[in-house]
């Protein structure tokens, strides 16, 4: 087990600091570290079981879940746990985390403007973004239902589609559509376009804070990339309700938006506060659309953009880490509402 696991980080590090050794191939280096990763792991969870089965039987039958449970608990540790604790030690620190400085980098971040306008954000962003992404997912989802298989097939397809575009590349694609170019140029972005066809002048639309203007244009990317993941699983939901209760309410005489109402929805409502949940903690963390698109300049910045300028253009170690203890907090009781609701719905099954 030992040895193993020696060969298996001392290979992966081999891949990242001497890449010459493998001819420079980020192929063969890809391919190597998937046969490695995986043989590897086979390996030391065969040698374990080896050893474990080496005990008294009794003793195994009770020692084996645990043995095999402890490497994946050793990985969670080390690359969640220990970054936490040490993140909460270092937001107590200076800039270069050299020397103590108590609570001045709180005092810091709370005394900003900069920092409570992105608390404000992403406030914003939890409000609209959840809500309207799980309520269009929704309305796909049910209305998808009422197609033929092959319509709801390609329907649900098209709708899916932008999951599978990473946040930057959805970031620059709808960087297209807000383009601005001068009075009297010509307009490539679709949306300027659409207003100068209209009679009205160009809008740079990025730069217009106006009521959050820009900051809502870019919830609208997000909304676009996460309703088809809140579609997904709530049309798996409405497909396993029981279709005998469906039809007892259309014979009692129940209009349609009645029977989804008072029999569809209250049979999805945890898969529905599931689907919100998740996308209310992918929105606190979202990071990649203000990046790619304004950096946080003109009042759209959020926290993680906030904490990524303070640690590597401010070089700010201790306020950067004091803003993600801020933004720990504020995802913390959202995840123990979830473990507590997904226990809640396990126990009633």
């Amino acid at each position: 087990m030992a040895l193993t696991a020696w060969f298996v980080c001392n290979a992966f590090l081999a891949f990242a600091y001497y890449p010459q050794w493998f001819l420079g191939s980020g192929v063969l280096i890809g391919v190597l570290g998937l046969v490695i990763g995986i043989g590897g792991s086979l390996l030391f969870f065969y040698f374990l079981n080896l050893c474990i089965e080496g005990f008294p039987s009794r003793f195994a039958e009770g020692l084996i879940p645990y043995a095999f449970l402890l490497p994946g608990f050793s990985l969670i540790g080390i690359f969640l746990l220990y970054p936490t604790v040490q993140t909460i030690v270092y937001s107590f620190a200076n800039d270069d985390s050299t020397d103590w400085v108590g609570l001045d980098n709180y005092r810091a971040i709370f005394g900003s403007g900069v920092f409570w306008s992105s608390l404000l954000n992403n406030f914003l962003w939890i409000l609209i973004v959840p809500v309207i992404s799980v309520a269009f997912g929704l309305a796909v989802a049910v209305l998808a239902d009422k197609l033929s298989p092959t319509g709801e097939k390609t329907a649900k397809s098209f709708i899916f589609l932008p999951m599978a575009i990473s946040f930057v590349g959805a970031a620059t694609i709808w960087g297209l559509v807000y383009a601005y170019n001068s009075p009297g140029e010509a307009q490539t972005g679709l949306l300027n376009a659409i207003v100068t066809g209209l009679g009205g002048d160009p809008q740079p639309w990025y730069q217009i804070d106006t009521a959050r203007l820009n900051s809502i244009l870019l919830m609208v990317i997000l909304i676009w990339l996460q309703t088809g993941f809140a579609m997904v699983l709530l049309s798996s939901a409405i497909k396993s309700v029981p279709e005998d209760t469906v039809e007892a309410g259309r014979v009692d005489g129940a209009s349609e938006m009645r029977i989804f109402w008072q029999i569809i929805f209250p049979q999805v409502k945890v898969t529905l506060i599931a689907v919100l949940i998740t996308v209310l903690i992918l929105v606190l963390k979202v990071f990649d659309i203000i990046y790619v698109t304004t950096n946080g300049r003109y009042d759209s910045d959020v926290i993680a953009n906030l904490f990524f300028r303070k640690l590597f253009t401010d070089q700010q170690a201790g306020q950067a880490s004091a803003v993600v203890v801020v933004l720990l907090l504020l995802v913390v009781p959202i995840l123990i509402y979830q473990v507590k609701s997904f226990r809640d719905q396990e126990a009633n099954r």
